[in-house]
């Protein structure tokens, strides 16, 4: 690997936007937060905040009507959605994930309608790769798309989809040459509007409740062929590639609910007395925070570093390390997103495991960041592949 890390910088608009993210989070979506997890709803007051103030996906380019923001750009905003609601990050999170398969592969004529409704908040966008039998081996999926004339036709069934039935777009993987295992997959956009296309109920989930999960179902979808996202076969070259840039979206999320963990348990070890003073003087405590901001201090740097590969990699210059580090930032930020909203739970007693504080949620909602987009057992397979 590389021994040159000197490859990000947060400039001031970096520092800037921050600001006016966590403002809006702590001020129009945190107040919701503990009721969406509550009652497994879809956080819409997240949704339209994030739009009104174009911050649902700053990733589209300005061509197609976006912001046109970097790769830390995003990274930041997720994060600090996520510090105050991890289910809500998911609406940036996820919109790129959905659509970079397009921006990275599609036709000039889907970049300019779908990544422009997508910037002008016409509709969310979701991504299907994943089956039932096709988790971490996407490359055993069964669902076919025939071409037939000017159309495609898509029948399967596709499982853990985040935001299904809530998103408009969504970018499908399909096998249309059945030999030929990960090289016969294509990818298309179907919108939730095609005849033959509904959802399952939701799963009933341990963490991010009020971001939906749902199977989505393809019986006869007939699609126009112009909706296949790259040539026939392309597909799973793609939904790798896309994976590259947007593991590196879950490791911000991680980042966002470790920062969220961390802060409450400060305050919380400075107000909390016992033995006649704060449980912060004691060293104990002391050494358990110092742990904590180390880890996530830890995983920010390679997070941060990441996004820089990411953007280089997205803007033409290339990065042949892009693989490695967007694995290494997700397994590495999710993992201490678990650790860190363990610690908070254990640094508040029996009221961090009370659901009238947010620090159990924030570490059920820590979780997933350890599975989605490649469980971390995945990440370094990929990881060691790519040593060599």
């Amino acid at each position: 690997m590389s021994d040159d890390f000197g490859y990000f910088r947060t400039s001031e608009e970096h520092e800037m936007l921050r600001a006016t993210v966590r403002s809006l989070a702590q001020a129009k979506i945190a107040p919701h937060a503990a009721e969406v997890d509550e009652r497994g709803r879809f956080p819409q007051e997240a949704r339209e905040t994030l739009e009104a103030n174009g911050l649902h996906a700053v990733h589209v380019p300005e061509a197609y009507d976006g912001a046109g923001a970097d790769a830390l750009s995003t990274v930041i905003v997720i994060e600090e959605v996520a510090r105050v609601c991890a289910s809500s990050s998911l609406i940036p999170a996820v919109n790129k994930l959905g659509s970079l398969p397009v921006q990275l592969s599609g036709s000039e004529e889907l970049k300019a309608k779908y990544l422009g409704a997508l910037a002008r908040g016409e509709g969310l966008f979701s991504y299907c790769l994943s089956e039932a039998d096709a988790g971490s081996d996407a490359a055993a999926m069964t669902t076919r798309a025939v071409r037939d004339g000017d159309a495609y036709v898509l029948n399967g069934v596709k499982r853990w989809i985040t935001n299904a039935g809530v998103s408009d777009f969504y970018t499908v993987m399909a096998v249309t040459d059945p030999g030929k295992r990960s090289k016969g997959i294509s990818a298309f956009v179907v919108e939730k509007g095609d005849e033959g296309v509904s959802f399952g109920a939701p799963e009933r989930k341990l963490g991010i409740k009020g971001s939906p999960t749902r199977e989505v179902y393809f019986d006869d979808v007939r699609i126009p062929a112009d909706r296949i996202i790259g040539g026939e076969g392309t597909g799973f070259a793609t939904a790798m590639k896309t994976l590259d840039h947007t593991r590196i979206t879950i490791a911000a999320q991680a980042l966002g609910i470790a920062q969220g963990a961390l802060d409450y348990a400060k305050g919380y070890v400075r107000e909390r007395k016992q033995f006649g003073k704060p449980i912060g003087d004691f060293q104990g405590i002391q050494f358990m925070l110092a742990d904590m901001a180390m880890k996530l201090e830890a995983a920010r740097q390679l997070t941060y570093a990441a996004a820089a590969r990411s953007e280089r990699s997205c803007t033409g210059g290339g990065d042949q390390e892009l693989t490695f580090f967007g694995a290494a930032a997700k397994c590495f930020a999710s993992d201490a997103a678990m650790e860190i909203t363990t610690d908070a739970v254990q640094l508040l007693g029996g009221y961090g495991y009370s659901r009238d504080y947010p620090l159990e949620r924030m570490m059920r909602d820590a979780k997933i960041t350890q599975i989605y987009e490649g469980t971390n057992q995945v990440q370094r397979i990929v990881m060691a592949r790519n040593l060599t």
